[in-house]
């Protein structure tokens, strides 16, 4: 990065305390500028007011509504706008960070709030007709007011190109890489073993088509083990397993970093078999980072960060069968399985936060051309519009 130090503002638009994507990625690239001696703020809603970095402003609670086959929490209204205008009155920001502009948080309050430069970057992957882009005629003059725009795949673009008819520069969701890298085997997790990470109570997260393909693969190999982490109530889900597979499951609860580090080193292989809702798939970056061989389902985000299946094993979405075809397939070939795997650690390198932090303040070089500084805009021009638009 250049020696021009930048005071650069970033929103968040979910609630901070909450574990998800958007949220590590914004908090990672905050804290990767900040050691690059810019100065960063970050606004985000939070429950937790007091235990907040440095570099984090709450907004206010966030409250919880349906989106994209999950709960986010958000943040919108009058009260959270005054406090937007407020934070951007204060930080004199050289150039804006809004992350998921196009939906109802505080990423699109600061864009009605703010004139001058303006990055947006869009996670979202969404089917047409999604609620939160049925107001497409409110959003579009609004998102027009953005210097560029990022997606985090093309996933995420061809989404924002559907709904908003606009484009976006593809940059990744970053990692870092060296992290995963430097895992180290624990055998217990290693041998006939597949590996699961995430909010597995989720629906979307595909864990039940998992289960669906566990009979199949236990014919072949007996001493199959399945270990699961991330947040849930394990006994929840065992109520919905046959009994007779209860054995084969062990709920790890949430990991440290070391040890999911640990854990994609060491697994037969790492299972990715979601249904839809990503954009990217920041878990299956780090699981080649760490060595794992993965196997995923062939939906858009996945199909597109594995290179159509150059960097990891794809099934089709959905399809209990052809993941138990797969997985068999490769725990019956260890010398094709580490292949795939060495070839996805390579390529992971390519999402480390040391390229990707490059690209993204590459777009806020092309935002911050001619000098202006980002602004408060009337409250004509902002709030009372939109309201009048709405009416």
């Amino acid at each position: 990065m250049p020696l021009s130090k930048k005071r650069i503002g970033i929103v968040c638009p979910y609630g901070w305390d909450t574990p998800g994507g958007v949220q590590s990625h914004v908090g990672d690239l905050a804290q990767y500028l900040i050691r690059q001696g810019h100065f960063v703020s970050v606004l985000a809603p939070a429950i937790d007011e007091e235990n907040l970095p440095d570099y984090v402003t709450s907004a206010g609670r966030p409250i919880a509504i349906p989106y994209n086959g999950a709960v986010a929490r958000v943040l919108f209204g009058p009260i959270a706008f005054s406090r937007v205008r407020q934070w951007i009155a204060n930080g004199n920001f050289d150039v804006l960070h809004l992350h998921e502009p196009a939906i109802p948080s505080i990423s699109l309050l600061a864009c009605w709030a703010a004139e001058g430069p303006m990055v947006g970057t869009f996670h979202a992957a969404a089917k047409r007709q999604k609620v939160t882009f049925a107001v497409a005629p409110i959003l579009e003059p609004v998102i027009e007011k953005l210097t560029a725009r990022i997606a985090v795949s093309e996933a995420a673009r061809e989404t924002l190109t559907e709904h908003l008819e606009t484009d976006a520069i593809v940059v990744p969701n970053g990692i870092y890489a060296d992290l995963y890298r430097d895992g180290v085997t624990d055998q217990r997790w290693t041998g006939n073993t597949l590996g699961f990470i995430g909010r597995f109570e989720e629906k979307r997260k595909g864990l039940d088509v998992l289960v669906a393909a566990l009979p199949s693969i236990i014919a072949k190999f007996p001493d199959l083990k399945v270990f699961v982490a991330g947040p849930g109530d394990a006994q929840e889900v065992l109520k919905e397993i046959y009994p007779y597979l209860h054995s084969r499951f062990e709920f790890l609860g949430r990991i440290s970093e070391s040890e999911k580090a640990n854990f994609l080193a060491s697994v037969g292989l790492y299972i990715a078999p979601n249904t839809g809702g990503e954009s990217f798939g920041i878990i299956l970056a780090e699981a080649l980072a760490g060595g794992a061989s993965v196997v995923a389902s062939d939906i858009p985000a996945f199909d597109s960060l594995l290179g159509h299946g150059a960097y990891g094993t794809l099934f089709a979405s959905e399809d209990s069968q052809d993941l138990a075809k797969k997985v068999i397939a490769l725990l019956g070939d260890e010398e094709g399985r580490r292949a795939i795997a060495q070839r996805g650690k390579k390529y992971a390198q390519e999402f480390d936060w040391d390229v990707v932090a490059e690209k993204i303040y590459d777009v806020y070089e092309m935002a911050m051309v001619g000098g202006s500084t980002v602004t408060l805009s009337s409250e004509n021009r902002a709030w009372n519009k939109f309201l009048g638009r709405q009416s």
